[in-house]
């Protein structure tokens, strides 16, 4: 499809669940995800992707998941079966080398870091909505983990609340192709805006370093032709 066009002004990069538990070697998770992963070159493409916003200034949010910290779910009477998973198996234990963000999607300063999602919206019992109003954000280029849970509930959050979703279909991963088919062709598609592959979005956000470059050149052209007239009239003067 055509790349998407975006205002850079209300355009930020949101980024789910980097933690190294999903997408690095020996990570609890890293098994039931490596084949499609590798497959798709996501964390590659995920790389790609957040330099590109980086380098295009682009606001980046993070929505991370609650990391596993013992007494988080024991009196808990009612939790969801994912929320059960991640008590058992400790997932992203907080404290942990799994627990972290992978190195290279670490935030940097000027990140916005949302209160953590305890099931799976980045959008439930967060303030990750708050954040954006408060900096202006209405498009959203979405890209993490794991494509039927996190991603797509964040995805379906953002279009309740009113935001334009585009959705990098390379960007992310499953556990298998059926369940990146149910997420990417089924379900994702009633919700987001825009389904791109990674080389589709850099171009689009690339393309707003350009449009910089010519809204800055034209400035200095005007100012230029200014401080030339008003030179000219005082020497008429």
């Amino acid at each position: 499809m055509a790349n998407p066009k975006y205002d850079k002004d209300i355009t930020a990069l949101l980024v789910i669940d980097p933690y190294n538990d999903f997408i690095s070697e020996g990570g609890k998770i890293w098994n039931r995800l490596k084949g499609v992963a590798e497959a798709n070159h996501c964390v590659p493409n995920m790389m790609q992707v957040l330099t590109a916003a980086r380098k295009a200034e682009l606001r980046v949010f993070y929505a991370l998941h609650h990391p596993y910290r013992p007494g988080d779910y024991e009196t808990w009477k009612y939790m969801a079966p994912i929320q059960k998973a991640a008590w058992m198996h400790k997932t992203f234990a907080h404290g942990t080398w799994g627990g972290e963000i992978r190195s290279e999607f670490k935030p940097q300063p000027g990140d916005i870091v949302a209160q953590e999602h305890w099931c799976s919206s980045g959008f439930a019992n967060t303030d990750l909505d708050l954040q954006l109003k408060k900096h202006g954000i209405h498009q959203l280029i979405v890209m993490g983990l794991i494509a039927h849970t996190c991603v797509e509930a964040t995805v379906r959050y953002a279009a309740e609340l009113g935001y334009e979703v585009t959705m990098v279909k390379d960007a992310t991963a499953d556990y298998s192709d059926e369940e990146m088919h149910a997420a990417l062709d089924v379900n994702i598609p009633n919700y987001a805006n825009v389904i791109v592959t990674t080389d589709e979005v850099v171009d689009s956000i690339s393309s707003l370093e350009s449009q910089e470059a010519v809204r800055s050149t034209d400035s200095g052209v005007f100012r230029s032709l200014r401080s030339v007239e008003v030179k000219t009239t005082s020497t008429l003067q």
